[in-house]
């Protein structure tokens, strides 16, 4: 993740920002705080194409709720987590937000999951004044602000964006691998095209011709079309705009196909699963990636601590979207902690505004925000799959 966000794209942010006239304020909640709690909502993939990610992503929001209310709350304040379904539905995504505005009066959305979902729900969360934070997207809506929508100040992300991880390992690669052919397979919406935007933005910056883009519809298990394409146009290097299965599902078929090409996943691919069920069909595999996995054999003092309770409670192993999901919490307490006893949404804004970092026990870069900016951080690093285990190649890139 680098932390180099575009200089002149945040100084325009700030120009436009100043102009804003005063009568432009942001509406923020002050729904679901109470003398004793405050409720905080978020919708996860629990039954869909990327369960792999919300069941995890929710376990480690879990973990994280225990042990601040095990510790005493945020002063004082225990909280209260409504997790609701979307099954990566953009529709069922608006129906949750809906109801956990209105039902359960939750004070802030975190971690919802997923580029779509994210996308279609964030207006009705906007129009109520609930924060959305630290959402499971990388995807330039998530923290881009227009100074002509005061609620987009609602806005916080803490993920290295995918148009900016995406250059950034593209940019290493094309300097280690010189492909001739760069070619890129994506998933057709939101996500996906963020990753197109990144592989044509850097391709263009490094003078290069894309031999092919092919793209796939979201929940698709057959690639055996689009592999045979990037064969035939001789593709070198593969970009995948993928995440679980479908990384998994793409390099299978190239491997039946006895084509033996360098794959470069975006930052979705760079989870546990991917070498634990892909095994030696992802053997090689390249991936953006925000943050060094930890794996429990080798790691030290609290990760070390933090794995074994992960698997103790949930009987199976951590992985990346638990530590996401884990973060997604302990980054909102941390600044909801710095907002004081006398907690408001405009306090909580404040906090948020304030550019006091947010260090987390897993070596991540650090997270911090400001008036103008409301992306964490764009430090990116390259991980490789190495006899079943991502390893890290090379980190603090930047295009």
């Amino acid at each position: 993740m680098s932390r180099s966000f575009n200089a002149f794209g945040l100084a325009m942010g700030a120009i436009a920002l100043s102009c804003l006239p005063a009568v432009a304020q942001t509406k923020i909640t002050n729904e679901g705080i109470s003398a004793t709690e405050i409720v905080i909502g978020t919708h996860q993939d629990l039954s869909g194409p990327v369960k792999g990610w919300g069941v995890s992503v929710s376990n480690g929001m879990k973990m994280a709720v225990e042990e601040i209310n095990a510790a005493g709350g945020i002063n004082g304040r225990k909280i209260k987590m409504v997790l609701e379904d979307s099954g990566y539905d953009p529709k069922k995504a608006v129906l949750a937000s809906q109801k956990m505005i209105e039902r359960d009066k939750i004070f802030a959305m975190i971690g919802p999951m997923g580029s779509p979902t994210v996308l279609a729900a964030q207006d009705v969360l906007f129009d109520a004044g609930v924060l959305q934070l630290f959402p499971l997207s990388s995807a330039e809506f998530t923290f881009k602000l227009d100074p002509n929508k005061p609620q987009e100040r609602l806005k916080f992300a803490n993920l290295v964006p995918y148009v900016e991880s995406t250059r950034a390992a593209l940019k290493y690669m094309v300097e280690i691998k010189s492909p001739k052919k760069p070619c890129i397979m994506y998933q057709d919406d939101e996500y996906g095209k963020n990753v197109l935007d990144g592989f044509t933005q850097q391709l263009e910056a490094m003078k290069l011709q894309p031999a092919s883009a092919t793209s796939f519809k979201r929940g698709a298990s057959d690639f055996s079309a689009q592999v045979a394409k990037m064969k035939s146009d001789g593709c070198d290097l593969v970009v995948l705009g993928t995440v679980i299965r479908e990384t998994i599902g793409a390099m299978s078929e190239a491997k039946k196909l006895g084509w033996e090409v360098t794959f470069l996943g975006a930052t979705p691919t760079n989870v546990m699963e991917v070498p634990a069920l892909g095994k030696e069909a992802v053997e090689g595999l390249y991936a953006a990636s925000g943050f060094e996995i930890p794996y429990e054999d080798t790691a030290k003092d609290k990760v070390k601590d933090w794995l074994v309770n992960y698997k103790k409670t949930f009987n199976t192993d951590a992985n990346t979207q638990a530590i996401i999901g884990y973060n997604a919490v302990m980054t909102f307490a941390f600044y909801a902690q710095k907002a004081g006893k006398d907690l408001t949404g405009q306090k909580m804004l404040d906090a948020l505004e304030s550019g006091d970092k947010f260090l987390d026990i897993f070596n991540s870069p650090p997270t911090t925000f400001s008036k103008t900016n409301h992306l964490a951080n764009t430090i990116t690093q390259v991980q490789q799959v190495k006899n079943g285990r991502w390893v890290l190649v090379k980190d603090n890139l930047m295009f």
